[in-house]
């Protein structure tokens, strides 16, 4: 089955780690997707960049509008994420547990399953 594991972060928390800290959990990032590949698991992954950066599209009046900025204020961001495949819930919420964010104290790991399509039509 299935997962994504979305990692939410307090970006004030990262801006505050020395550059040591900063070091060893960037390490710790490395070892984590280190591990998933090795064990099969991975499918894809990455860091986002700032929300800073972020673009938000809304249907107004059938046309987009563009905003800067993500969809809501908030402490905590999407920070990055995971998509592994794994045996089911169980072993995905094992995984989300070992991924650093999650342990820092300032960051929460969201375990989603992805949806299957394959059997709609039109969807290949």
């Amino acid at each position: 089955m299935r997962y994504m594991l979305l990692i939410y972060t307090d970006a004030s928390a990262w801006e505050a780690m020395t550059p040591e800290e900063y070091q060893q959990v960037h390490s710790a990032y490395g070892s984590f997707t280190q591990r998933i590949i090795e064990s099969g698991e991975h499918i894809a992954g990455d860091a986002l960049q700032g929300i800073d950066t972020a673009t938000t599209i809304r249907v107004r009046n059938g046309r987009p509008v563009s905003t800067d900025g993500p969809f809501a204020e908030t402490k905590e961001v999407l920070g990055g994420f995971y998509m592994v495949d794994c045996k089911d819930l169980d072993r995905a919420s094992e995984l989300a547990g070992e991924i650093p964010d999650a342990g820092l104290g300032t960051g929460s790991v969201e375990v989603r399953p992805i949806r299957d399509l394959s059997d709609m039509p039109g969807i290949s």
